[in-house]
């Protein structure tokens, strides 16, 4: 009978369903040290945030065929060290779901009739009621910034409210969102039409402090703020100022910066215009079981040689398989990535074509690993191998699949064209002998660069001087260029440039670079 190790405390019912299939042992707060010596007798491992599941712990694991987080992200475990070994790793994406959605709006609810300052009033023998006349949420205008699981069931309660609903997702189609009832708009418009503001978003280098002054500048002064996503989302020392001085109408606020909230932060000395709850949101009997029958069945099914639906890296292949695969799902992904930057945030079509060596390969893994990398600038961690191909059909992305083994100038390599709000454009990546990957080609130019994490492409006309002309602004801005390639179909005609940079571009940059004669276009990618 298979063994499973539960080293973090999990709700029984994830317990009784693992005992259907295999031996349980519970044995928590166990270091790092006695993990690796017991984890050799273990054929799966349920964990949840208190273990840290390390390629130490991994390597050692040689009977391991899972490893399941009962949570939403699986930071404390190594990944990349599980899939090379051909471990699943599996997670509950969507096991907290409806707790975090229900806290936003019972904080909305509560920062509109000062619920928390009332009750303690009460609770201290006054009845002052002159104190906490609060504001309806009927008719108002709630702003919604993210439309994923989360934003989506709180716009379905707030419409249900009777709420008017605003949406800023740059990676959500139109379509999805007037199913919802939301009307898209621009972040500015968001921030200057709403009464009730809720975050749904990741923190991210392009969200944190998202909120800070000059956004809290544009706000009505009777907004209400909600976070209940991520800490750092909110510059909250601006936040707090702008409370103090009655520029906004409140903020409730579950999640910060740094947890716990400091002793000294600004936000503890506000009244009742500010209500912090400490990160509370999956914080629901339900939610612990739900994430613990969530990732136990996958666990169960992994055993019994069934494929889990929440795998975070690439669930269904043996060893050998995928080690074969692993260099073309990386220039999937990588290509994937670049595409779908290049093409704009709601891409409508994905035309994948398989050639060479890679068109005789099962091509699924290869089609999701693409789709991986379009989401990943929209979905950051939450994409993976499993729910790739659903996020994208969710939003409206159409998949075309083609091969073609006739094309043998590489081992294998793969053509991706994308329509997106940035309009159509394409990239091809091949593997070259040594196994390395290559940018072989951008919108029908031919190149021959390898991906690296920061790249500034440009379409512009084939004349003297202009490649001069962008080396010498990148280096008045002391942007250090690593490689440049230029490729183009006719002299003086059109041509793209690849550069590979040691650091993104300085704000303010991008636009410069298109004042200068002969560009037509200039992206930033970050892979």
């Amino acid at each position: 009978m298979p063994k499973v190790l539960v080293s973090d405390p999990i709700d029984q019912a994830g317990l009784d369903i693992l005992s259907q299939v295999a031996q349980v042992d519970v044995k928590t707060g166990l270091s790092n040290e006695e993990l690796v010596q017991i984890i050799p007798d273990y054929d799966a491992l349920m964990i949840r945030s208190g273990t840290r599941v390390t390629p130490e712990i991994i390597e050692a694991g040689n009977q391991l065929k899972i490893i399941g987080r009962a949570g939403v992200g699986v930071d404390n475990v190594d990944v990349t060290s599980a899939t090379r070994k051909g471990i699943v790793v599996v997670n509950s994406p969507e096991g907290n779901t409806i707790a975090a959605a229900e806290h936003a709006l019972a904080m909305m609810l509560s920062l509109s009739r000062y619920i928390p300052d009332a009750n303690h009033s009460v609770k201290n023998g006054k009845w002052d009621r002159k104190s906490y006349i609060g504001a309806e949420v009927y008719k108002k205008t709630l702003g919604i910034v993210g439309l994923g699981k989360i934003g989506s069931h709180v716009a379905a309660a707030a419409k249900a409210m009777g709420m008017k609903l605003l949406a800023y997702d740059p990676f959500i189609s139109t379509e999805r969102a007037d199913h919802l009832g939301c009307r898209l708009v621009d972040m500015d418009l968001l921030f200057r039409e709403s009464d009730y503001i809720t975050l749904h978003i990741p923190k991210t280098p392009e969200t944190a402090n998202l909120i800070n002054a000059e956004a809290l500048a544009k706000m009505k002064p009777t907004v209400r703020i909600i976070n209940c996503a991520r800490g750092g989302i909110i510059d909250e020392a601006a936040l707090a100022e702008a409370l103090r001085e009655g520029r906004i109408g409140g903020a409730a606020l579950d999640v910060y910066e740094n947890e716990p909230l400091e002793a000294d932060s600004p936000l503890r000395s506000l009244g009742k215009q500010a209500i912090l709850t400490p990160h509370l949101g999956a914080s629901t009997a339900e939610a612990q079981i739900n994430v613990a029958i969530d990732v136990a069945e996958q666990i169960r099914d992994v055993l019994l040689g069934l494929p889990a639906r929440s795998a975070v890296n690439i669930p269904g292949l043996y060893p050998d398989a995928l080690e074969k695969l692993r260099p073309y799902l990386q220039l999937a992904e990588n290509l994937g990535n670049l595409v779908g930057q290049l093409a704009g945030g709601r891409v409508e079509l994905l035309n994948v074509r398989l050639q060479g060596e890679l068109a005789d390969n099962n091509s699924q893994p290869i089609v999701v690993a693409a789709l991986k990398g379009l989401l990943s600038q929209a979905l950051r961690e939450r994409v993976n191998y499993v729910n790739a191909s659903i996020e994208a059909k969710e939003r409206g992305i159409r998949i075309i699949e083609t091969r073609d083994a006739s094309i043998r100038d590489y081992m294998g390599s793969l053509h991706l064209e994308a329509k997106g709000s940035l309009g159509d454009h394409s990239v091809t990546g091949a593997l070259l002998g040594d196994g390395e990957i290559r940018i072989t080609d951008i919108d029908e130019f031919p190149i021959n660069v390898p991906p690296t994490h920061h790249m500034l492409f440009t379409r512009h006309r084939d004349m003297p001087g202009i490649i001069g002309k962008i080396g010498s602004l990148l280096g008045s801005f002391n942007v250090n260029i690593a490689s440049m390639q230029v490729g183009r179909k006719i002299v003086r005609g059109d041509a793209v440039m690849v550069l590979s940079l040691d650091d993104p571009l300085p704000e303010g940059i991008l636009a410069e670079i298109m004042k200068v004669p002969g560009i037509r276009d200039a992206y930033t990618v970050m892979l």
